[in-house]
């Protein structure tokens, strides 16, 4: 399981016209779901993205987590993080979950993060979106577990 994360001022989702997902200060999580990708996968990826240290604190440093400065999280759906782009001029999906397992494990990490205490929104599983952020620093990690 992937999370591509950008430390965001204000990040949103818009599917069809309509906001369906946005936050203020906060973690945008784009979230790529393998094949061999389960349950306790999602447990850990959720646990290091609320405590991975990349907000600043007063010394300017990156010492704080989402969970410290009480910030937001907007969670998306990305089917292309799962992409094997090694070879040739065309990506690859065959590690890629399938669509049914990509969307049980999607939402079961959209439930364990509100049951966590974070205050999340969402994109629309499998949607045509459109994502707007304004990417603070900028700063993007890609995490993996």
């Amino acid at each position: 399981m992937q999370g591509l994360i950008q430390r965001v001022s204000q990040a949103s989702v818009v599917v069809e016209g309509e906001c369906v997902g946005q936050i203020g200060q906060g973690i945008l999580v784009l979230l790529g779901v393998e094949k061999a990708d389960e349950q306790k996968s999602a447990d850990s990826l959720l646990h290091k993205i609320s405590n991975y240290r990349i907000f600043t604190d007063e010394q300017g440093k990156m010492n704080l987590s989402l969970r410290d400065i009480g910030g937001e999280l907007l969670v998306v759906s990305q089917f292309t993080l799962a992409a094997d782009t090694k070879k040739g001029m065309r990506p690859s999906f065959s590690s890629a979950a399938t669509p049914a397992q990509a969307e049980a494990l999607y939402e079961y990490f959209v439930a364990q993060a509100k049951a966590s205490g974070l205050r999340v929104a969402t994109g629309r599983f499998a949607a045509d979106m459109q994502v707007s952020l304004c990417n603070d620093g900028p700063v993007t990690f890609n995490l993996s577990v």
